[in-house]
């Protein structure tokens, strides 16, 4: 497991430590490294593979409270969305995924607080989650906070580097962080 940034590390320093959890560690760390491939066409399925192992549980009670919170995420509905991502988050504390969806729910219902401390409880639990460290990027960056986003980005791109969207806000945020014009 990679250390975490020191952006990440600031958000996460009153969090306990705790052991990833997912159906099987070392197949998501099998396909993290493959994800480095430089030569990497088909990255798409790479990451599409790695959510899905993410998205593993362990528990039948624990997947069907994720299926149901990502439905309600899906039709929009967010107070139903983190009641049932709530649900899952008290039931498996040390599933980083239920945290991670709750966390969208609550950005996409504008609580940013809820949704950075969640964020920051995934990163805890799984420092390599990509997706966790874009989620935070983006609620830095729509707060002002352009360098400590742009940090959150690169430390995204640095462990998915075949994603366009991180490239593109990199590019986007290094002008407005060095003070550089195009």
């Amino acid at each position: 497991m990679r250390l975490l940034n020191p952006v990440v590390a600031a958000f996460c320093a009153a969090l306990p430590l705790a052991t990833p959890v997912w159906a099987d560690g070392g197949r998501a760390a099998e396909l993290l490294q493959e994800l480095q491939r430089p030569d990497l066409p088909n990255w798409q399925r790479v990451e599409e593979a790695l959510w899905a192992e993410w998205s593993k549980s362990g528990s039948a009670t624990a997947d069907l409270l994720l299926k149901r919170g990502r439905d309600a995420i899906e039709a929009e509905d967010w107070p139903k969305a983190i009641a049932h991502l709530t649900a899952l988050t008290d039931h498996a504390p040390d599933f980083a995924e239920g945290f991670n969806a709750r966390a969208l729910a609550y950005f996409r219902s504008g609580l940013y607080g809820p949704a950075v401390a969640d964020l920051s409880h995934v990163l805890t639990l799984n420092p390599d989650h990509f997706g966790a460290l874009t989620g935070l990027a983006t609620i830095l960056e729509e707060t002002g906070r352009h360098a400590a986003a742009l940090q959150a980005y690169r430390a995204a791109r640095a462990i998915h580097p075949h994603d366009p969207d991180l490239e593109d806000a990199v590019n986007r945020l290094e002008p407005k962080v060095t003070g550089q014009t195009l």
